[in-house]
């Protein structure tokens, strides 16, 4: 077989605690080089303490140390929970398409909310998101736990009056997440992730009266564990490195394990409960299950076996995630925020030991003393108030050393270093060092934050899918098997409903404000602007604001027809003054059309009037008089009925 040679032949004669804690010492040291003295820097760097080892030169006596990576951590760490829980529910459940109604996975959905309220599976996470920020990779342990829920029992005495008859206690499985320190994860070296790890182990201090009551409880061996050893690599505050007396090391090892050697630890009668062939598959072939290794969970008290079997879960998966803040390319252990701004960080308190030593040294600068001009048995020693006797002038016997000001381009320098931080770590944008001049327009503003909302779109999207969906479809699957009445057992479809976070919500609500503005209420988008600004406000009452602008907008029955009957109104209102217009308007057209008639017979009547002034005055032939006056009869009466026509037909087309 591949995997066995010659130099695990002597480990499988022996046992499986000593297979396994051969593997956990080997990956215990693997740590301490590479990534131990890294880790505890960066956790006292971001709780601020300070160390001999920050020294830059022996006369430096300032102890400061900047919270720049503390602020860069919260921020970065605040963005993200922001994301995750800003909008309540934070995962989400799918059926297959054949179920159209959904119900199964509603009701799935809908108790594990509940149980990860009552399990504050938010507040572990938020510690994870810590812990990945400071060190680069988040780990937690997915715990089963037997509770017992308390209730008062009651009976009713009267019609709708209860008592109290004592207390009723229920038993119930639980799912937590346990937050675990990356100084107490061990895991094979050349993994890049637990699930395709050999085995991953969980070493810590635990108090031995946690370890007895599982041994009472039956979960454990009946062994003696006896006392731990000091063991300061498992603590990484050098504060708390005096532990107390009643600890035990407990090492809980997931992975595969020889075959052969948990076979030879189930013959142990004191080892109850260790089936290798645990779960049942109609698809495992005969090869599978002779296979050299096991899935399985060994745990292990100061090196004592506490407890061996096959991974009893139904999907044989690791009680393990983890995700990594950044990735680095082929490394289980990410880079996380502190590691981004390590070496600014440590330029920055550099400049600000040594300006805070030489502000020192201006303030109170050092003194010269004549020591053969002071009276004898007096003390050199300057204190307010404080009264010197000199024989001679005192200004002869004291000479201050003056070392003038502290140059102000200390604190650009310090300004510029803060900045650098916070580039590195992507707290805020790198064009913030244009801000100092003014020189910063809106339009790199914007450039400069969707820049920084990428960057943690990248986490957001490291912790969603290696950590909180695996998280979800792990607690899912263990409610179903050891709930199963109150948890359908199917399978579904999980996914994060995580979203835009802190800085984002802002950025794109700063960004719809400026379109408002631009935008008049009679737009019909201008009410879609008005809804999205209110989703992506950070108000308690962000709900009920667009249920109730919803339902403004929705149209009124009552309200549409009053409207239609008041246009109604109007509109036969309008139909009756435009016909009074109308008639007053024919009017009008008939009597100009009468006064145009009298105007034009009126030359008629003046002609008439000319001839029979010219008959008197001119002597012609009387003859010759009356025929022309005939004439003139005649065209004067032709004319006559032609315009009694035009007025007759006139009067017709009117009326």
């Amino acid at each position: 077989m591949d995997d066995f040679n010659d130099d695990t032949a002597p480990l499988l004669q022996g046992s499986v605690e000593s297979w396994v804690q051969t593997k956990v010492d080997e990956w215990r040291e693997f740590y301490d080089t590479n990534y131990d003295a890294k880790h505890n820097e960066y956790y006292r760097l971001w709780r601020g303490i300070w160390s001999s080892d920050d020294k830059t030169r022996d006369s430096e006596r300032s102890r400061i140390v900047s919270p720049a990576l503390l602020q860069a951590v919260e921020s970065n760490v605040a963005e993200v929970e922001e994301a995750t829980f800003g909008r309540g529910r934070f995962f989400d459940i799918s059926d297959d398409h054949m179920d159209e109604d959904n119900e199964d996975a509603a009701h799935l959905r809908k108790m594990l909310d509940e149980e990860f309220k009552k399990n504050k599976i938010r507040q572990s996470v938020g510690e994870v998101l810590l812990n990945a920020a400071v060190y680069g990779t988040g780990i937690a342990e997915v715990v089963i736990e037997q509770k017992k829920y308390l209730a008062p029992a009651t009976e009713e005495i009267m019609e709708g009056t209860m008592r109290a008859v004592g207390v009723k206690v229920t038993d119930k499985t639980c799912v937590s997440l346990k937050p675990v320190q990356p100084h107490n994860f061990l895991i094979d070296p050349v993994a890049k992730d637990v699930k395709s790890a050999l085995g991953c182990a969980i070493d810590s201090f635990v108090s031995l009266h946690q370890v007895q009551q599982l041994q009472e409880e039956g979960v454990y061996r009946d062994v003696y564990v006896g006392k731990a050893s000091d063991d300061l690599d498992l603590e990484p505050d050098d504060e708390l490195s005096q532990q107390p007396d009643g600890k035990v090391r407990l090492t809980k090892y997931y992975g595969l394990v020889p075959r052969d050697l948990l076979e030879l630890a189930s013959e142990d009668e004191g080892i109850e409960g260790i089936e290798i062939e645990s779960i049942d598959t109609e698809d495992e072939d005969e090869e599978a299950s002779t296979s050299y290794y096991v899935e399985a969970i060994v745990v292990l008290g100061n090196g004592k076996l506490l407890k061996a079997e096959a991974n009893p879960y139904m999907m044989e998966d690791r009680p393990v995630v983890a995700f990594s803040w950044d990735v680095v390319p082929n490394r289980f252990w990410g880079m996380g925020v502190c590691e981004k701004g390590y070496n600014s960080q440590k330029a920055l308190d550099t400049e600000l030991r040594a300006r805070i030593d030489a502000l020192a040294l201006t303030v109170h600068p050092m003194l010269a003393m004549d020591s053969t001009r002071m009276p004898r048995g007096s003390k050199p020693e300057i204190k307010a108030g404080k009264l010197l006797l000199t024989n001679g002038d005192p200004r002869e016997v004291l000479h201050p050393f003056n070392f003038g000001n502290v140059d102000q381009i200390t604190f650009a320098q310090a300004a510029s270093l803060q900045q650098m931080v916070q580039q590195a770590t992507g707290s805020v944008d790198g064009n913030a060092q244009a801000a100092q001049g003014g020189g910063v327009t809106a339009a790199g503003t914007s450039m400069s934050m969707g820049g920084v909302i990428k960057r943690q779109k990248r986490t957001l999207v490291n912790f969603q899918e290696c950590f909180l969906i695996p998280f979800v479809e792990m607690a899912a699957y263990r409610y179903m098997q050891f709930e199963p009445d109150m948890f359908p057992a199917a399978d579904f479809i999980f996914a994060a409903t995580s979203s835009l976070g802190i800085i984002a919500r802002e950025y794109e609500v700063t960004q719809l404000v400026q379109l408002l503005q631009t935008t008049g209420q009679d737009n019909p988008i201008y009410p879609m602007l008005i809804e999205a600004v209110i989703d992506n406000m950070n108000i308690s009452n962000r709900e009920q604001l667009t249920a109730a602008m919803t339902k403004a907008q929705e149209p009124n029955p009552e309200q549409q027809e009053a409207q239609k009957a008041n246009e109604q109104a109007q509109m036969a209102f309008l139909q009756s003054q435009t016909s009074a217009l109308s008639a007053q308007a024919a009017e009008s057209n008939s009597r100009a059309e009468k006064i145009a008639i009298e105007g034009r017979s009126i030359p008629v009547e003046l002609e008439t009037a000319r001839i029979k002034a010219v008959s008197t005055t001119v002597d012609v032939d009387e003859k010759k008089f009356k025929k022309h006056m005939e004439l003139a009869k005649l065209a004067l009466d032709e004319k006559a009925l032609g315009l009694r026509a035009d007025a007759e037909n006139t009067k017709r087309g009117t009326y």
